[in-house]
Order: C-alpha cells, then sequence, then structure tokens
C-alpha cells in the first residue's frame, strides 16, 4: 500500500491499492479493437487522435462518450460491454455510482493540450479514475507541473481540476479505461487510508473565460434537461454579476 501523504498537502494523484491483470485487459481491448472509435468532442484540447468508446452510456450506445448530467438517469452497458468480460469484473469491485465508463486512445504523435476539467476533483463529491490498459515509457502526463506515470494494471484518481496535459511521445497507442464515479462512505475509506481527509480540501477558483467558454459548450452538446437548467443557471449568474 503506499505510504500516506503528509498531512494538509492538497491532493492532485493517488495511487489507489488495486493491481489488474494486465493480458485480460489487453484482450478485452483486442475484442472490440474494431468498432469506431469517437473523436473526442473537445477538438480544441488536441492535435492528432483522441479517441473513446463507452462501455456504458445514458442511451447504451459505445458512441455516446460524454458523461451524463442527468442525475435522474442510470448508466446503461453499451453493445460492446458484453466483450469485456475482465472489465466487467473490474466494475463490479468498484462500489460507487458510475457516472461515465470510457476506453479512451490516444494515437502515437498526439497531444491533448494543457486544460481543466469541471468540478471533477474528489473534494467536489465526484472523481476520475484511469487505469492504464495499454502504455508507453513515452508517454508524458503532467498534471499540474507534476509528471504522473502511470503503469499498465494500476489505478489512479486524478484530479482534474488540476491543469493537465498529455503527449504520447512514443510508437505505441495509449489506452486507459477512464472511470468517474460518485463520492460515497466505500470510496471515502479507500482514500482517507492513504491521505488525510484535509488533504481533500474544496479549493476555491473562479474559472478562467475559456473554461467557462468550454464548459458551455459541452453542456449545449449534451442537450439534456439538466444540462440546459446548468446552461440557463449559469447564464442568469452572469447577468446578475
Amino acid at each position: 500500500m503506499p505510504e500516506k501523504l503528509k498531512h494538509n498537502e492538497l491532493i492532485k494523484q493517488l495511487k489507489l491499492p488495486f493491481e489488474f491483470n494486465v493480458s485480460l485487459l489487453q484482450a478485452d481491448v483486442q475484442r472490440i479493437q474494431d468498432n469506431i472509435w469517437v473523436a473526442h468532442y473537445n477538438k480544441k484540447d488536441y492535435d492528432g487522435s483522441w479517441t473513446s468508446l463507452a462501455l456504458y452510456s445514458k442511451d447504451g450506445m459505445s458512441s455516446t462518450i460524454y458523461a451524463s448530467m442527468d442525475s435522474s438517469s442510470t448508466l446503461k452497458a453499451t453493445e460492446i460491454m458484453g466483450l469485456c468480460t475482465y472489465i466487467h469484473e473490474i466494475l463490479e469491485i468498484f462500489e460507487f455510482e458510475k457516472v461515465a465508463v470510457r476506453l479512451m486512445r490516444l494515437n502515437a504523435g498526439a497531444v491533448i493540450k494543457p486544460h481543466r476539467d469541471n468540478a471533477l476533483g474528489y473534494e467536489d463529491g465526484d472523481f476520475r479514475l484511469h487505469i492504464p490498459i495499454v502504455t508507453n515509457p513515452e508517454v508524458n502526463f503532467m498534471l499540474g507541473g507534476e509528471r504522473v506515470i502511470m503503469n499498465e494494471g494500476t489505478c489512479w484518481y486524478i484530479n482534474a481540476n488540476e491543469e493537465h496535459h498529455v503527449s504520447n511521445n512514443g510508437l505505441t497507442d495509449r489506452i486507459h479505461l477512464v472511470i468517474d464515479g460518485k463520492r460515497n462512505e466505500w470510496t471515502d475509506n479507500i482514500f482517507f487510508a492513504l491521505a488525510p481527509e484535509s488533504s481533500f480540501q474544496k479549493a476555491e477558483r473562479k474559472m478562467t473565460l475559456k473554461e467557462q467558454e468550454l464548459m458551455i459548450e459541452e453542456l449545449k452538446r449534451m442537450n439534456t434537461p439538466a444540462a440546459n437548467a446548468i446552461i440557463a443557471q449559469y447564464q442568469n449568474s452572469r447577468n446578475n454579476e
């Protein structure tokens, strides 16, 4: 188990105490490799090919790759999930509500530009896990100014509120299983065994204009009642500033 971090040290990333069978993970990916991978929707945020397949989505389609913001909707297994038997076993281990479950592929030579995600840190009640399935030593994942080296089969919490960018300088594609979830007592027990609760304090930070615009664009693409309600609320608050 990783050593506990220093008291009051703010958490950017955390290696969780899970190790998964790389051969079985890669076998799952091989079975669905020929499906149509969907280009990530934030096209301004990357160069090269950054694509995804949904394993669970609100409509059960692998092409619906964004996280559902409608708390009343239940994720459905997509048409390719039946081929991912080992990933199914992994998901059963994680006893929390899933908001999105995707395979995300960054092709050799591709770059994800510096950006921040919105309200996706453990302190927000939502969080993101990365499980590398295929990677190489030339993948450079920078988070909050620090390089995070994630080996195949390991499991990492990434505070996506921190500025992060990725470059795949290797000769092979990088594929991660990415899981967005809701914080609960089960996850608290795991996280707080590795770091003190005080190290997950919510940092108040006003979004930049670019981040605000990207958030609105993503909500518009979702076009759900919940997303549209958030847009209306946000626009009203801006008008009242």
